[in-house]
C-alpha cells in the first residue's frame, strides 16, 4: 500500500485519536479530524469542522445506543455531537483501530464503544487493542477472537478510522506505534 493514498480518520482528541494522528504524520500519512464548533482537540492538522446540518447526518438516537450498549448515556448537546463526529471516522473508514477495553458483554468501554458498535454494524474489519489485557482482537460477526503475538493486524486499507480512550496508557501508545511500524516500515 502507498502511503500516498492512505488517509487516518480520526477525531484528534487528547489520548488514543492523537496518538494516532501524531503516528499518521509520522509517517507522512494524511489525516483528517472530525470536530464541531468549540470541541476540544489536541490535533491540528487534517481539521475538518462539521457544521450543523453534517453533525445532522450522523445523528443517532441515544436510547438506541443506551440499549445497544447495555449503559445509559445522557441527553447531553456535547455527547450527542462526539457521537455525531465519530459516525464520521467510521463511516470513511474502510477498517477501524480502537484503544480501549473490551467488557465482558462483548461492548467496548466509554463513548469509543460507540464506534465500535456502529462498525460492526457496518460489518468493517474491526480491531481493539485492550490495554488491560495488553493485547489485540478482531472482530469476527459474533464475538472478540484476541489476535496471537506476531500476528497483531496491520493497515490493510487505504482509508481507516483510528480512535479510543482519551486515558492512553504507556501499552496503549506502544500498540499505536508498532501498528503503524508493522503496516509501513
Amino acid at each position: 500500500m502507498k502511503k500516498d493514498n492512505v488517509i487516518l480518520f480520526s477525531g484528534g482528541a487528547d489520548g488514543a485519536e492523537a496518538e494516532f494522528g501524531a503516528n499518521a504524520e509520522r509517517y507522512g500519512i494524511e489525516e483528517v479530524n472530525f470536530t464541531f464548533e468549540g470541541h476540544t482537540r489536541c490535533r491540528q492538522r487534517g481539521v475538518r469542522v462539521l457544521n450543523h446540518e453534517e453533525l445532522k447526518n450522523g445523528d443517532v438516537s441515544l436510547e438506541y445506543v443506551s440499549r445497544l450498549m447495555n449503559r445509559r448515556y445522557t441527553e447531553s448537546p456535547l455527547l450527542r455531537k462526539v457521537l455525531q463526529t465519530i459516525w464520521y471516522q467510521v463511516n470513511n473508514g474502510q477498517a477501524i483501530y480502537v484503544i480501549g477495553e473490551v467488557l465482558p458483554d462483548k461492548t467496548v468501554k466509554g463513548g469509543t464503544g460507540w464506534g465500535a458498535e456502529f462498525a460492526k454494524i457496518c460489518n468493517k474489519p474491526l480491531f481493539v487493542f485492550d490495554q488491560k489485557v495488553n493485547a489485540w482482537f478482531q472482530w469476527d460477526r459474533l464475538d472478540w477472537v484476541e489476535r496471537e503475538r506476531g500476528n497483531e493486524p496491520v493497515i490493510t486499507q487505504p482509508h481507516f478510522a483510528g480512535t479510543g480512550t482519551r486515558f492512553l496508557t504507556e501499552n496503549g501508545k506502544k500498540a499505536i506505534a508498532t501498528l503503524f511500524d508493522r503496516t509501513f516500515c
